[in-house]
């Protein structure tokens, strides 16, 4: 029964985390990373903000729940290390959990510290956010296997040979690469919105543009490369896999991709509105989130196993 609460609360703890990774997305669209001024963990030098001004509100209700986020997170590390043995997966992935979150907090100070918010336009912002972007991308993905081993680490089945499991890392990483040049897509929305389509377009190929905007043609070519990848993983994992509970995921994640894709061409056609933004941003947290399940729900996927005889 304990574990059975622990699963549900790791899942809480999942959406608390897709929020704040929501909430992140939306202060860098409204130009808020500054709105606590240079200061962390303090904003504006004041532990309770005294500004009227929106910007300090969006960027303190980030902080605050970033902070609401860490706590979490270590509640699900100390309660995993009460209720499952050292060699158990999902010890391993909350204590994954705890780390990158970790590491997520010093990312996210040092966008402030070293002043990448607002309006500025630095290789050190876009290098920053990329990893960012990688760092929280980790994070969920451990997250969410902690909430997934939980229920199902003793029952997993051999579906697919060790082969096939180089094949859905390679289209993880692929997807990273995706949410990269997303992320650094919507930083060049942001900065230089376009009045219309076609200037859009235009200036994604003027040579004297900016390096964000030049970027950003980038993004939909490698996802519809990457997405393509992955159907035809997805219907070789439909068509040979023994287990229902991964042709579901398999099913789903087909769903989420087409979703995603679709999501994609209607946010270019609006000139990414910040509505659109985020739930782009949501849709492709819960691709990732599918994928990254899939990958580790069958134990041809042997990796946790060796990291965890190596400690």
């Amino acid at each position: 029964m304990s574990k059975r609460r622990y699963g549900v609360f790791a899942w809480s703890v999942l959406v608390v985390n897709l929020i704040v990774v929501l909430w992140g997305a939306y202060v860098r669209a409204t130009g808020s990373g500054a709105g606590c001024g240079s200061h962390w963990p303090l904003c504006n030098g004041e532990v309770l903000p005294r500004s009227a001004e929106i910007e300090t509100l969006i960027e303190f209700i980030h902080r605050l729940s970033s902070a609401i986020a860490f706590g979490l997170v270590v509640a699900l590390f100390a309660w995993a290390l009460k209720l499952y043995p050292s060699k158990s997966k999902t010890r391993l992935a909350a204590t994954l959990s705890l780390f990158f979150i970790t590491t997520e907090a010093l990312l996210g100070a040092g966008l402030v510290l070293f002043g990448w918010v607002a309006e500025d336009q630095s290789i050190g912002r876009v290098v920053s956010i990329a990893l960012h972007l990688i760092n929280t991308f980790l994070l969920l993905a451990c997250i969410s296997l902690t909430a997934w081993w939980s229920r199902f680490e003793e029952d997993s089945e051999l579906i697919l040979p060790i082969t096939y499991f180089v094949f859905f890392i390679v289209g993880l990483v692929g997807v990273l690469f995706i949410g990269v040049s997303g992320a650094i897509t919507a930083l060049g929305d942001t900065l230089f919105p376009s009045p219309s389509l076609m200037e859009g377009i235009r200036a994604d190929f003027e040579t004297q543009a900016h390096f964000l905007i030049r970027l950003r043609v980038w993004h939909p070519a490698i996802a519809m490369v990457v997405s393509a990848f992955w159907f035809a993983l997805l219907h070789t994992v439909s068509m040979r896999a023994g287990h229902t509970r991964i042709k579901h995921l398999a099913s789903a994640s087909r769903v989420l991709i087409i979703v995603q894709l679709i999501a994609g061409g209607i946010n270019v056609l609006l000139l990414a509105p910040v509505w659109m933004q985020l739930l782009h941003l949501w849709l492709a947290d819960w691709v990732w989130i599918s994928l990254v399940l899939l990958t580790f729900s069958h134990r041809s996927a042997r990796v946790a196993e060796r990291v965890m005889e190596i400690a």
